[in-house]
C-alpha cells in the first residue's frame, strides 16, 4: 500500500504546468464546443440534445417505459379529453386572407430571392384543393381528369401545363348525331363547358398581377356558374350527382371569394364588400371559407365600424371558433371609445372608467386568445408575407392578423399606445398559461412546433411561454468558463497552480488512501499479497 501511494506522489510531481495548461484548455474547449451544439439545437427545436437523447434513450434501459406505462394506464381516461381537446387545438386552417401565388409571393421570390412558402404549407394547399375541387366522376370529363392529377402534381410549371392542356381540350368540338329525317342524319356541333378549375389554377399561379387573376377568375366564374346550375338540376338523382354538385358548389364559393379578394387588393373595396355580403347571403352554410374575417378587413378599411360591430355580433358567439380576427378586432373597437384621451398616468391618478375598463379587458381577451399580435402591431418584431395556412393562437396567425390588420390599428389614434401600456398586464392574470386560462382553454403546447413547419426558415418562430434554458446549456456554460478561467490563471501563474492542482489531487484521493490503510490493517499480509498479485 505505501508503494502505491509514493507511486502516486512521484506521478503527481513529475507532472509539469504545462500538463495542466494542456488539460484545462482542452477541457474547455470540449465543454465550449457543447455548449454551441446545445445552444444551435435548442433555438432550433426548442429542446436540449442531451435532454431529449437522456429521455429517449437511457430511461428506457433504466427502467422508466415499465413505470411511465403503468402511469398511463391509471390516468388514460382522465387524459383522453385533454388529448382530444390539444388535437382540435393544433389542428391547421385555410388562411382566409391568404395572398395569390402568382401575383404575390412568387414576386416576393423574384426580389428577394427567399422562398416565402414552406413545403408543408404547399402540400396543406395541395390537399385542400383536391378536396374542394375534385369529386370520383371526374375521370368521365377528360379536362377534370387531368385537373385532377394537376391538383397532385409538385412541379408548379407542370401545374400550369396540365391546366393550359385542359383548356385545350375542351376547345375539341364533340359531334352527337341526331336522326332528324330518316333518310338522313344532321350533325349538330356543341361546345363542351370550360375547366372553370383549370382557369383558377392559372389565376393562383400563372398570373403575375392581381388584374391578370381577376381576369382569369372571371372567366372562371362563367364556366363554374354553368358547371354549377347544371348538377343542381341533377343533384337529386344519386350519390356520383351529389358529389359533383358539393364539388360544384365550392368551386364557385371559392372563385367568388378569389373575385371580391381582386376588388379589394385593386381599391374597389366597396365592390368587394357587396361581392362579400351576397355571397354569404347565397350560400350561408358554407362556413370553412371564413369569409366574414374577409369582410370585417373590408369594412374596417371603409371605417364602417357600425357594420363590423353588426358582423361581430353574430360571429363573435361563444359557441363559435374563435380567431386573432374576431378577438383583436373587437378590442379595436372598444379601444376606439377612449384611445384617443387615454393617458396613462392620468389613469394611475384617478382610475379607468368603465369604458377603459371595458377596453382593457377586451385587450386582455385578445391577448390571451393570441400573445403573440402586440409585438407585430407594436412593431417590435418584423412581419413577414404570410403563409397560406395558420394555427389558432400561434404565431402563424399572429402574421396573418397583423400583415393586414396593423394600418387598422394606426389609423385608430392612441390605439397602439393604449395597446402598448396595457398587453403585458395580461399575463399577470395567466401565471401558468399551459395548465390554466382565464378565458380561453390553457394555451396548446403544440404551437411552436407546428408554426415551424408552416413559416419560412428565416424567420423566427414566437415562442410563449419563454422556455427557460435548459439545464445542460447552464451546466456546460459554467463547466466552460470555469475550465476557461483554469487554463488562463495555470498559464499566468504556472507554479503556483501547480502546488494548488497537487493538492487539490492529494485531497481528492485522501480518503480513498484512508480506507486501503485500514483495509491493510485488518488483512493479513500475506492476503492482501495474493490479491494484489492478482
Amino acid at each position: 500500500m505505501c508503494r502505491s501511494h509514493k507511486t502516486l506522489s512521484m506521478f503527481l510531481n513529475t507532472l509539469t504546468p504545462k500538463f495542466y495548461v494542456a488539460l484545462t484548455g482542452t477541457s474547455s474547449l470540449i465543454s465550449g464546443l457543447i455548449l454551441i451544439f446545445e445552444w444551435w439545437y435548442f433555438r432550433k427545436y426548442g429542446t436540449s440534445f442531451i435532454e431529449q437523447v437522456s429521455v429517449s434513450h437511457l430511461r428506457p434501459l433504466l427502467g422508466g417505459v415499465d413505470n411511465n406505462s403503468s402511469n398511463n394506464s391509471n390516468s388514460s381516461n382522465g387524459d383522453s379529453d385533454s388529448n382530444r381537446q390539444s388535437v382540435s387545438e393544433c389542428k391547421v386552417w385555410r388562411n382566409p386572407l391568404n395572398l395569390f401565388r402568382g401575383a404575390e409571393y412568387n414576386r416576393y421570390t423574384w426580389v428577394t430571392g427567399r422562398e416565402p412558402l414552406t413545403y408543408y404549407d404547399m402540400n396543406l394547399s395541395a390537399q385542400d384543393h383536391q378536396t374542394f375541387f375534385t369529386c370520383d366522376s371526374d375521370h368521365l370529363r377528360p379536362a377534370d381528369a387531368i385537373m385532377q392529377k394537376a391538383w397532385r402534381e409538385r412541379n408548379p410549371q407542370a401545374r400550369i401545363s396540365a391546366a393550359h392542356e385542359a383548356l385545350e381540350i375542351n376547345e375539341i368540338r364533340s359531334r352527337v348525331e341526331v336522326p332528324l329525317i330518316a333518310s338522313s342524319t344532321i350533325w349538330e356541333i356543341k361546345l363542351l363547358p370550360k375547366c372553370a378549375t383549370a382557369y383558377i389554377l392559372l389565376a393562383e399561379e400563372e398570373a403575375t398581377t392581381i388584374a391578370e387573376a381577376e381576369k382569369l377568375f372571371k372567366q372562371a366564374l362563367k364556366a363554374g356558374d354553368g358547371c354549377y346550375r347544371r348538377s343542381q338540376q341533377l343533384q337529386h338523382h344519386g350519390s356520383q350527382y351529389e358529389a359533383q354538385h358539393r364539388r360544384d358548389t365550392n368551386v364557385l364559393v371559392y372563385i367568388k371569394r378569389r373575385l371580391a379578394m381582386c376588388a379589394r387588393r385593386l381599391g374597389r373595396t366597396r365592390e368587394a364588400v357587396k361581392m362579400m355580403r351576397d355571397l354569404m347571403k347565397e350560400f350561408p352554410l358554407l362556413s370553412m371559407f371564413n369569409i366574414h374575417e374577409n369582410l370585417l378587413e373590408a369594412l374596417l378599411e371603409l371605417q364602417a365600424y357600425a357594420d363590423v360591430q353588426a358582423v361581430l355580433a353574430k360571429y363573435d358567439d361563444i359557441s363559435l371558433p374563435k380567431s386573432a380576427t374576431i378577438c383583436y378586432t373587437a378590442a379595436l373597437l372598444k379601444a376606439r371609445a377612449v384611445s384617443d384621451k387615454f393617458s396613462p398616468e392620468a389613469a394611475s391618478r384617478r382610475g379607468l372608467s368603465t369604458a377603459e375598463m371595458n377596453a382593457v379587458e377586451a385587450i386582455h381577451r385578445a391577448v390571451e386568445f393570441n400573445p403573440h399580435v402586440p409585438k407585430y402591431l407594436l412593431e417590435m418584431k418584423s412581419l413577414i408575407l404570410p403563409p397560406e395556412h395558420i394555427l389558432k393562437r400561434g404565431d402563424s396567425e399572429a402574421i396573418a392578423y397583423a400583415f393586414f390588420h396593423l394600418a387598422h390599428w394606426k389609423r385608430v389614434e392612441g390605439a397602439l399606445n393604449l395597446l402598448h401600456c396595457t398587453w403585458e398586464g395580461t399575463f399577470r392574470m395567466i401565471p401558468y398559461p399551459l395548465e390554466k386560462g382565464h378565458l380561453f382553454y390553457p394555451y396548446p403546447i403544440c404551437t411552436e412546433t407546428a408554426d415551424r413547419e408552416l413559416l419560412p426558415s428565416f424567420h423566427e418562430v414566437s415562442v410563449y411561454p419563454k422556455k427557460e434554458l435548459p439545464f445542460f446549456i447552464l451546466f456546460t456554460a459554467g463547466l466552460c468558463s470555469f475550465t476557461a478561467m483554469l487554463a488562463l490563471l495555470t498559464h499566468q501563474f504556472p507554479e503556483l497552480m501547480g502546488v494548488f492542482a497537487k493538492a487539490f489531487l492529494s485531497t481528492l484521493f485522501a480518503p480513498l488512501n484512508f480506507v486501503m490503510e485500514k483495509v491493510e490493517s485488518i488483512l493479513p499480509s500475506s492476503l492482501w499479497h495474493q490479491l494484489t498479485r492478482i
